[in-house]
């Protein structure tokens, strides 16, 4: 029973902080953006964590890579849930690629277009050439990237297909992919489809009864062993599979 009480405290103590640095966020994100940078990103972050800990979700960061992380790198992963959204945040100090319906939603849109996260409209071909190009300026500014190559949240398993957009930036500008594989203990309640919404997400993923998030960082690819961004995309993705088959068959 007091370990229950204990828990409930702690839970609520965190939502109050959440609550409190939501809307100390929201109000800054008003100022000029000159006057933000680059002190927002690093609250935007501190932001994500906390987002984490009010869900309760036990995040992991298992360090599978032998070889030290680049300074700079295009960070990669597969999108099963809405989680990585804040966890990928957390834990790396990347700006991510959302979804352009992101920049509307309530509060988080205005938050994360402040901390420079980059929009895409996923079904327009003028937008994912448009946003490649916006990758490139950012990258050449020295900032790391987070990109989902499966083009959306596909599901517990990985997506039949990798789309080319971070393997193609990559050869062009030499930065290397930062793989990171991403598995929910519970997908059921982390997965994020149709019909439900955000809001249930949440729901399900503080009722949880496997709160685990296992996030396994691997050594960075590096674009010049690959003639052409096909052979790079077909060799990331079969190491997709593998870890598929390792961490979930």
């Amino acid at each position: 029973m007091l370990q229950f009480i204990a828990r409930l405290v702690l839970r609520i103590i965190c939502w109050i902080e959440l609550a409190l640095f939501t809307g100390l966020l929201y109000l800054l994100s008003w100022l000029p953006a000159a006057l933000l940078r680059p002190y927002y990103f690093q609250a935007f972050r501190f932001w994500c964590r906390s987002f984490v800990r009010a869900l309760g979700v036990d995040l992991r960061l298992h360090q599978k890579n032998i070889h030290p992380v680049p300074d700079q790198y295009i960070l990669i992963a597969n999108h099963p849930s809405a989680l990585e959204d804040v966890g990928i945040p957390a834990l790396f100090p990347v700006h991510s690629l959302a979804k352009i319906e992101v920049r509307d939603w309530w509060l988080v849109g205005r938050i994360s277009a402040a901390a420079d996260t980059l929009y895409v409209e996923r079904e327009s071909r003028d937008s994912r050439q448009e946003v490649s190009s916006r990758i490139v300026e950012e990258l050449g500014r020295g900032k790391n990237i987070a990109l989902y190559p499966e083009g959306g949240c596909k599901g517990r398993r990985i997506f039949e297909s990798f789309r080319h957009g971070a393997f193609d930036i990559s050869l062009r500008t030499g930065i290397p992919i930062l793989p990171v594989f991403l598995h929910y203990e519970s997908q059921e309640d982390f997965e994020w489809q149709p019909p439900y919404t955000l809001l249930h997400k949440i729901r399900h993923m503080m009722t949880t009864r496997n709160n685990r998030a296992n996030y396994y960082l691997y050594d960075a690819i590096y674009p010049e062993r690959f003639s052409d961004r096909e052979s790079f995309n077909y060799h990331v993705h079969d190491l997709y599979l593998q870890w598929q088959a390792r961490y979930l068959d």
